[in-house]
């Protein structure tokens, strides 16, 4: 009977002992999920793992933080260039600084008409003249050394010192307006070629004389004589005449006339500047 007893609480005590052991839904499925968690775990730490790119962006603030430097030095250099070479002012050119070279001459007595900041063949005319003047080349251009004439103030000198008188000095081809010594205004002429040319039948010599005239007669209207055509002449030798002309150029080309552009012997005409019996003095 005893040893019944012992046996019955023999497996009493097993069938305790492996219960708690067995794979149940309270025991191992329970603890599952902790592996579940541990393993989700390095994604947590991935966090971490991604910093070091947050790494190579500082790297790179790094570069971009010197790179500044190189851009200043570089705007830093621009300064120490030279500045840009201002356009040459010419013909088609338009603007204020086209005004401001056109009330320049006019300061300094070269006539070019009203400055409206058009540079046109009115405003070549004067440059033509500035540059006589000044002893340069005659392209009619504002370059660098017209502008420096022009800075410097160079006027022609007159040689009469008393009265009103046409001067023309064939030398310069220059036609200035000079009262008392002074001159007041300069204009571009083109005097005689002294080149050969023929004239109802014989050679003549396309020459200016030089010498001291005076206003004969004139005429206010194109005279068709036998050389061309002149504009609005007013003559003091003979033949020869102050007129206007189509072309003007800023050398000897004439028969022996003083051309001047139509622009500029209608202003000597509108404003009486070269009356009859005006002297004239050719040299």
């Amino acid at each position: 009977m005893m040893r019944r007893i012992f046996m019955c609480a023999t497996a009493a005590a097993t069938l305790a002992l492996a219960t708690a052991c067995n794979p149940g839904d309270d025991g191992t499925d329970a603890a599952a999920p902790a592996p579940t968690v541990t393993t989700a775990a390095p994604p947590s730490a991935a966090p971490a793992s991604t910093a070091p790119p947050t790494t190579p962006p500082s790297s790179s603030a790094a570069t971009s933080a010197t790179a500044p430097p190189t851009t200043p030095s570089a705007a830093a250099s621009e300064p120490s260039s030279s500045p840009a070479k201002p356009e040459p002012l010419k013909v088609g050119a338009k603007g204020t600084e086209v005004r401001a070279l056109q009330q320049r001459l006019t300061e300094l007595g070269y006539w070019n008409g009203k400055a409206d900041g058009v540079f046109g063949s009115v405003t070549q005319q004067a440059v033509y003249a500035l540059q006589k003047a000044a002893g340069l080349s005659r392209d009619g251009v504002v370059g660098p050394k017209t502008s420096k004439a022009l800075d410097k103030g160079v006027r022609p000198s007159a040689k009469s010192d008393d009265g009103y008188v046409i001067e023309i000095s064939k030398k310069r081809q220059l036609l200035m307006l000079v009262k008392d010594g002074t001159v007041q205004q300069v204009f571009n002429t083109s005097t005689g070629s002294y080149e050969h040319y023929e004239s109802e039948g014989a050679t003549h010599i396309a020459a200016t004389p030089s010498g001291k005239f005076s206003v004969s007669r004139q005429i206010d209207g194109w005279r068709n004589a036998p050389l061309g055509m002149l504009w609005r002449p007013k003559y003091f030798n003979g033949g020869i005449a102050v007129h206007g002309a189509n072309s003007v150029p800023p050398y000897p080309a004439s028969h022996g006339c003083a051309r001047l552009s139509i622009a500029a012997t209608n202003y000597l005409w509108t404003h009486d500047k070269i009356p009859l019996k005006t002297k004239v003095w050719v040299y």
